[in-house]
C-alpha cells in the first residue's frame, strides 16, 4: 500500500502524523493509499520554503522560467497513461475520461509556456514633457491551490503553470481523497530541475486548508469545489487580506429546441449528464424541452441513460465509472429518493446498483427523473452524480427564465438549428460557460474558465489571461529624467 509524502523545498518528506486518511478504490472498495493529515506545522515548512526560494525565482528571466515547463510537458506526455491509470484507480472515471483530463492539463502548460508575451507591460512616452509612463507585472509572491477530487490531474494545471511562469512559488494541497495522481506528477516535477522551494506539496483536510487560508506569506489562493466550501475559502482567505479564486457548484440546464438534430442532441447530453459519473462541475445537471421536442428526446435520453455500460473504468468497453465513495453513493441515492418524493417519476433508476466482479464498489447507474419540478430542493441541489432531471415549457423565454432563476451560473447550453435563438440564449443566459450544441463547454486553456453567480467567488478565473492577472500584480511607474543626467551620455 502507497503511503503519501509531502514535497517540501526539494525534498520527500513523511510528516510526522498520528492520523491518516484512506484512500480507497471507488470501483473495487480496495484501499490502495494512506493520506497524512498533515498538521500546521507543515503548511509553515512549505510557506517557509517558498517564500526563501521566491527573491531568486522572480528574478529568473520568464524565457529561462518557462523551459522547466517545456521539459515538464514533455514528462507529463510520455507518463499520460500511467497517470491516467492512476486517476482510474483512485477517482472512478474511465481510462479514457483520465487521459483527455491530462490532455486538458498538458494544454495549460502549453499556454502558460507564452508567458514572456502574455505577462508584458505596456509603456507610454511623453505623457508630459520629458515624462514617459509604464506598466509592468510583477508576481503577488507565494501563493497556494486547494484542489478537488473529481479531477486529480487537470484542475492543478489551470493555476500551476501559470503562477510558475509569472514568477511566483506555489503550494498545492491535493484533495485527501485522491492523493495519488499528484503523488505522481510531482515525481515528474522533481526531475525537471526547479530551484528548491519553488513548489511544494502538502497532503491534509482542514487543518492544513485552515492553515494556508490564515498564513501571512501565502498571497493568493485558488480553490474549485462546492459552493458551501467555496464561499468559506473565499471569506476566510479575502479577510486575510489575500486574492482568491474560489470555483463554486453547478446546477447546469441544458434547453432542447423541437429545431434540433435530435440524434446528436441526446448522445451529447447523455455524455454530459453521465460522463465521469456526472461528477464534474460542467455536468448537464437538467434538461428543458420546448415545444414538440419533449416526445422524441425524453424517450431516446431514457434509453441512453438505460443502455450506459457501467463497471471498473479500467474494464475494456466501459462508458461509466464508480462515484467517488460509499458515502457519495448513498448521498445521490438518497437525492434520488427525494426527487421521487417531490413529484418526479424515475423511468431509470440507478439506485442499488451492484456490479459482478465489483460488488465492493461504489456504483450509481445513469439516473433520469421525469418531470422534475421549478423550485423544488432537487431542483436547487447539486447532486454531482449520474443523474438527469427533465423538465418541459412552451417557449423558448420561458426555458431562460427558468434557467435564471437558479441560483448557479456555471453552465447553460442550447440544442438548436436556429441561429436567432442561440444568439438570444448566449445574450441573455446567466452563466459563465454556454454550450450551442454542445453538452460540456469546457474552454480551451488560452480561454478563461468562467462562472457566475453562486459558482464563482473572485473576479479572475482559472486559465489563459485570466491566470496571468491573477498571478501578477500591476506596477505603474511615471518618471522623468533630468536634463543633467541626459547630458552625461
Amino acid at each position: 500500500m502507497q503511503k503519501i509524502l509531502n514535497y517540501i523545498n526539494g525534498e520527500w518528506i513523511d510528516p510526522v502524523v498520528s492520523e491518516y486518511v484512506e484512500v480507497i478504490n471507488p470501483a473495487t472498495g480496495a484501499v490502495i493509499a494512506q493520506t497524512p493529515l498533515s498538521h500546521a506545522s507543515d503548511v509553515e515548512a512549505a510557506a517557509k520554503a517558498a517564500a526563501l526560494a521566491l527573491p531568486a525565482w522572480r528574478r529568473t528571466p520568464a524565457n529561462e522560467r518557462v523551459q522547466y515547463l517545456f521539459k515538464l510537458r514533455e514528462l507529463l506526455k510520455a507518463n499520460n497513461d500511467e497517470i491516467a491509470r492512476t486517476i482510474t484507480n483512485e477517482c472512478g472515471k474511465t481510462f479514457e475520461e483520465a487521459k483527455a483530463e491530462m490532455v486538458r492539463a498538458i494544454e495549460n502548460v502549453e499556454v502558460a509556456c507564452g508567458i514572456p508575451m502574455m505577462s508584458k507591460g505596456e509603456i507610454a512616452e511623453d505623457i508630459a514633457p520629458g515624462i514617459d509612463e509604464l506598466m509592468i507585472r510583477q508576481p503577488v509572491g507565494v501563493c497556494a491551490t486547494i484542489a478537488p477530487f473529481n479531477f486529480p490531474g487537470m484542475i492543478v494545471f489551470w493555476y500551476l503553470p501559470y503562477a510558475l511562469a509569472t514568477g511566483n512559488t506555489f503550494i498545492v494541497k491535493p484533495s485527501e481523497k485522491v492523493p495519488m495522481t499528484m503523488q505522481l506528477i510531482f515525481k515528474l516535477i522533481d526531475q525537471i530541475g526547479l530551484p528548491k522551494g519553488v513548489i511544494n506539496m502538502v497532503n491534509g483536510a482542514k487543518e492544513a486548508v485552515d492553515a494556508i487560508l490564515d498564513h501571512p506569506v501565502i498571497r493568493a489562493i485558488t480553490f474549485v469545489g462546492s459552493s458551501g466550501v467555496a464561499k468559506y475559502i473565499y471569506s476566510r482567505a479575502s479577510a486575510n487580506g489575500k486574492r482568491v479564486q474560489a470555483q463554486g457548484g453547478a446546477k447546469n440546464p441544458v434547453v432542447v429546441l423541437p429545431d434540433a438534430d435530435m440524434e446528436m442532441a441526446v448522445k451529447i447530453i447523455a455524455d454530459s449528464a453521465f460522463g465521469c459519473a456526472g461528477q464534474r462541475c460542467l455536468a448537464v445537471s437538467w434538461a428543458v424541452t420546448v415545444g414538440e421536442a419533449r416526445n422524441l428526446f425524453n424517450e431516446a435520453i431514457c434509453d441512453a441513460a438505460a443502455s450506459r455500460s457501467v463497471g471498473y473504468g479500467l474494464d475494456n468497453g466501459i462508458q461509466m465509472g464508480a462515484v467517488i465513495s460509499s458515502a457519495s453513493k448513498s448521498r445521490i441515492e438518497q437525492l434520488i429518493g427525494l426527487g421521487a418524493s417531490e413529484g418526479a417519476s424515475v423511468p431509470v433508476d440507478g439506485r442499488g446498483t451492484v456490479i459482478k466482479g465489483y460488488e465492493g464498489g461504489s456504483f450509481v447507474r445513469p439516473t433520469i427523473l421525469m418531470d422534475m419540478q421549478p423550485g423544488s430542493e432537487i431542483w436547487k441541489t447539486e447532486i454531482f452524480g449520474p443523474v438527469l432531471g427533465l423538465m418541459h415549457v412552451n417557449t423558448i423565454d420561458e426555458a431562460i427564465a427558468l434557467a435564471n432563476s437558479q441560483a448557479f451560473g456555471n453552465q447553460a447550453s442550447l440544442f438548436t438549428s436556429s441561429g436567432s435563438a442561440a444568439r438570444k440564449f448566449r445574450y441573455e443566459v446567466e452563466a459563465g460557460n454556454i454550450g450551442i450544441n454542445i453538452g460540456v463547454a469546457a474552454p480551451m486553456a488560452f480561454f478563461p474558465f468562467s462562472g457566475w453567480k453562486e459558482s464563482f467567488y473572485g473576479d479572475n478565473h482559472g486559465q489563459g489571461m485570466d491566470a496571468v492577472e491573477f498571478f501578477t500584480q500591476k506596477k505603474v511607474v511615471v518618471e522623468r529624467w533630468p536634463k543633467e543626467w541626459t547630458r552625461k551620455f
